[in-house]
């Protein structure tokens, strides 16, 4: 439905714009939550990944060297030979291709040696989106444990 300038040109009429302004924010409203919590999927899956790859490079190490890096030692043991106490005598790193520090909300990975929840491990985890201890949901934290209930 197209009306005819005088000047002889065709045009959208006001109702029109608005009819399709309707229709892009309806959809937009539609496709913005599930785009968002996909993202937010894609997010946990690669903390996980990330806790993996770390969880076979960590074993590795003591593999190598009879024990997991201290808590102090941290994850940089994995690609630099620690010269904090105790120094590794069998080093054979970096047993990462590139430092994993940071999970994809931007907050460093938790390592803890002796772990709390894996007494003869280590504990390692990210506190997820919410960048706290715990939580439900889309904040939950992604570990290297199995919570019980």
């Amino acid at each position: 439905m197209q009306k005819i300038c005088r000047n002889g040109t065709s045009g959208f009429t006001l109702v029109h714009l608005l009819i399709v302004i309707t229709v892009v924010v309806v959809l937009a409203g539609v496709a913005a939550p599930r785009l968002l919590r996909q993202q937010e999927k894609a997010r946990r899956t690669q903390a996980t990944n990330d806790i993996d790859a770390l969880g076979l490079a960590l074993d590795i190490y003591a593999d190598h060297n009879g024990t997991y890096p201290s808590t102090e030692q941290g994850l940089k043991a994995l690609w630099e030979k620690p010269i904090i106490p105790p120094v590794p005598g069998n080093w054979k790193g970096p047993y990462l291709n590139k430092p994993i520090l940071k999970d994809p909300w931007d907050d460093y990975y938790v390592y803890i040696y002796p772990g709390r929840h894996n007494k003869h491990d280590y504990d390692l985890l990210s506190y997820g989106k919410d960048r706290v201890a715990g939580g439900k949901g889309d904040s939950e934290d992604i570990v290297n444990w199995t919570e019980e209930d």
